[in-house]
């Protein structure tokens, strides 16, 4: 595998696990530092947040479950098959 390769699945699932531990990390605001749940808001609200609205202006995301981490998690995996494929 390349160099290109390796970065860009390192990136990637480096991105996809901070989103899954804020998700884990909601759940449990009580029993973690808020500087810790702050990082991780900030490191991927900037991901989630246009997913979010998007969703919002379709009319998908009204209700008490956000979906945006679970369309993040497909695009990011389109967009990561799109690259490696590009550079391959």
């Amino acid at each position: 595998m390349s160099i290109f390769i390796k970065a860009v699945n390192t990136l990637f699932n480096l991105i996809e696990i901070l989103i899954l531990a804020r998700i884990i990390l909601s759940y449990l605001r009580n029993i973690v530092s808020p500087k810790i749940y702050n990082i991780l808001f900030q490191l991927t609200e900037p991901i989630l947040y246009p997913i979010r609205e998007l969703l919002y202006k379709i009319g998908l995301n009204k209700g008490m479950i956000d979906f945006s981490p679970i369309v993040a998690f497909l695009l990011m995996n389109v967009l990561r098959t799109v690259l490696i494929n590009l550079f391959i």
